[in-house]
């Protein structure tokens, strides 16, 4: 089975934001025929959409799977529910653990449900920041490098949190 590398934004805004992407990070590292390579510090970040609700930590893990990209998704919106994540509510709405799968490889896919990479990823900050301390040089399939979309995105509304106990 080949190793292939895949990129997950982590996300959260309730019960304790930093002590949930450390359970979801710790959690990666259970994910059958997957390694956890690496990990971005936390960041701070405001919430889009019109709904009220508190700021968001961010993160971005580096994994190596030989899992296949819709098993991959599989397991990560199983390990969601498994850390507590509540049914689909409001659309950008708060919740406690949010796992995207950003790239996987370099492969281009527009599913239903699994669109890679992640189409959102070009916009945000809150997940170029990130991926680009990991990551600088990945080239986003059919988007550019991180660094150079990095570089475009505005810093408005984000701060990386410094000091952090994350695991390994």
């Amino acid at each position: 089975m080949q190793w292939r590398p895949a990129y997950v934004g982590l996300g959260s805004n309730l019960d304790d934001p930093r002590m949930q992407i450390r359970r979801a990070l710790t959690a990666l590292q259970g994910l059958p025929h997957t390694r956890l390579q690496s990990h971005s510090s936390m960041y701070r970040s405001r919430p889009l959409g019109p709904v009220a609700q508190p700021d968001y930590v961010n993160a971005v893990a580096v994994l190596l799977t030989q899992l296949e990209a819709p098993q991959l998704f599989s397991a990560l919106r199983t390990l969601e529910r498994e850390l507590g994540r509540a049914p689909a509510g409001e659309r950008w709405g708060p919740r406690r653990i949010d796992l995207d799968l950003l790239i996987y490889a370099q492969l281009l896919l527009e599913g239903q449900e699994l669109q890679l990479p992640h189409p959102g990823i070009v916009a945000r900050n809150f997940v170029l920041y990130p991926l680009n301390e990991v990551a600088p040089e990945l080239e986003v399939p059919g988007r550019g490098r991180v660094a150079e979309l990095a570089a475009v995105v505005t810093p408005e509304g984000i701060w990386r949190l410094q000091d952090e106990t994350m695991p390994p």
